[in-house]
Formats: structure tokens, sequence, C-alpha cells
């Protein structure tokens, strides 16, 4: 790998160089490795069933169908599965940002008493997997009347632990200086919060907004237990309905309803993609 020197316009010496060729051939298998099932999946939409798993992987000859859309989502109420993951997702993600950017605020910037017992707490939280706290959500959701409702699926995901820990690793290294300066001139704690602490904190904030939602969007586990009438049944779980009453499934209509069901998760990447990898690169402020 050729390397050279060169300097900034600070006079600090930059270390670049040529990307080797085989970095370019291994990410370029790795591309190909992901796309393929993409690409499958989605000629797949367009198929019978039998002809599916019939043809080979990289045969496009058809014959195409559009049955799996015309006729296959008007077997189960699809578009209302759809808007229930909209807007869990949708509501849980913005909570998310709410309680993630001014907990991690705190934790960053101020001192009090515990501080550092409740941090702890909060990544000690990190290790313990859902499924050991289940069933106490289950019963103390139950005691406030919030099962089978929609408030009742998003509710725990109005917390996330990666997410304070996400946001206060972030604004811990933001300088002091920035938000006594807004002291100084006149702004309260929520003004400087809005005005200096908020705008600064947008690719991190994108980059967990991201996640977060299709965190959300993709849950089965909890849905899967709160939910107890079909108006409220979320996209994982109606894609179970596909199955039939005897077992048999078709696949042809789940392909079809995955197909619409990826669009939310393209579009959030295409909007943020930019604040998700200044948010990668990102590592503090040259002042």
């Amino acid at each position: 790998m050729k390397m050279t020197k060169t300097k900034n316009a600070a006079g600090k010496g930059v270390v670049s160089g040529t990307f080797p060729i085989v970095n370019y051939l291994a990410l370029t298998i790795l591309a190909i490795a992901f796309t393929i099932p993409i690409v499958w999946s989605i000629k797949a939409a367009f198929l019978t069933s039998g002809d599916i798993f019939a043809k080979p992987i990289f045969d496009f000859s058809g014959p195409w169908t559009m049955k799996n859309f015309t006729v296959g989502l008007k077997t189960v109420p699809f578009f209302s599965f759809f808007l229930n993951s909209v807007i869990v997702a949708g509501v849980s993600t913005l909570v998310i940002l709410l309680t993630s950017l001014t907990a991690g605020y705190g934790f960053a910037c101020f001192n009090f008493r515990w501080k550092k017992t409740l941090f702890a707490l909060v990544i000690a939280s990190l290790l313990m997997p859902f499924e050991s706290i289940m069933i106490p959500l289950f019963i103390g959701e139950k005691q406030l009347h919030l099962i089978d409702s929609r408030l009742g699926i998003i509710l725990p995901a109005t917390v996330s632990a990666f997410g304070i820990f996400m946001m206060r690793q972030f604004l811990a290294a933001l300088p002091r200086e920035l938000i006594d300066a807004a002291y100084i001139d006149g702004c309260g704690f929520f003004a400087a919060f809005r005005k200096i602490v908020v705008p600064l904190a947008k690719a991190p904030m994108a980059t967990l907004a991201a996640i977060s939602f299709l965190g959300n969007w993709n849950n089965y586990l909890w849905p899967l237990i709160v939910a107890q009438s079909q108006n409220i049944y979320t996209l994982p779980i109606g894609l179970t309905m596909f199955r039939g009453n005897e077992g048999a499934t078709n696949y042809g209509y789940i392909f079809a309803a995955s197909f619409f069901a990826g669009i939310p998760a393209l579009l959030i990447f295409l909007l943020m993609r930019r604040s998700i990898i200044q948010s990668y690169t990102l590592t503090g402020l040259n002042l």
C-alpha cells in the first residue's frame, strides 16, 4: 500500500494512501452476498409459490404475476397491520429520542447524587435480555389495563438504555464552554438545550432514530404477547397469517407483503444516510 504524508490547513501531518485493491474486492464480495437474498425476495414477490423454489436464483424468465399483490394482500387486513406498525414504530422512536437526549444530557453535563450508580444501572440493563423481564412487564401492563392496546406495545419501547448511553457519550465530548456561553447570553436551561444541544446532536439523533425505528418495526415477540385482537396486530405478526388454516404457506403472498414491509426501512436509510455516516465519523469538534 502506497503511503504519503501531507499537511492539513492547521499544519498537522495527515497520512493518506491508495486504498488496496484487496479491500475493494472484499467489500464487493460482501455487497454481492448481502444483495443476492434481497434481489431473490423481490423476484419471488412476482412469482407463484410453485415457481419460487422451482426456478434457480438467477433465473428471471418468469412468468411474472401481480396476483400476490392484487389478491394476496387482500386475504388479510395487511394495510391495517402496516398502519399499526407505522404508529408503534413512529411514536416509540420519537419518545426514545426525547428520553435518550434528555437523560444523556443530564448524565453528561450535570453532577448530582448517585450519578455514577444510576449510569451503571443503565449500562447493566444493556446486558439484560428482554426475555428475562417480559413476564413482569406483562403483569404490570395487565394491572394497568394496557393489554391489547397500541399503548401497551409502545410503552416498554419508550426508553432505550442504548440510546441514553449513546447520547451521553456524544454530549460528554461537547465543549462545556458552548453551554456556559449560552447561559451568559441569557438563555435558560431549556433554551440552551434547544438552541445548543439539539442542533449539535442531530447526527447521533438520526442514527438513533434509524436504529430505534427499525428495531420497533421488526419487533415480533412483545407485540405477539400484548396484541390479542387482530385490529392492533403489527406487520411481523400479520405476516404469520398467510400460513392458512391448514398450515399451508403461500410464499408468494408473504414475499409480496415483505416487499411493502421493506419500503420504510429503505426510506429511513435514504433520508438519513448522510447523518448516519456523519455520526459514525464524528469524533469531536475542532474549535
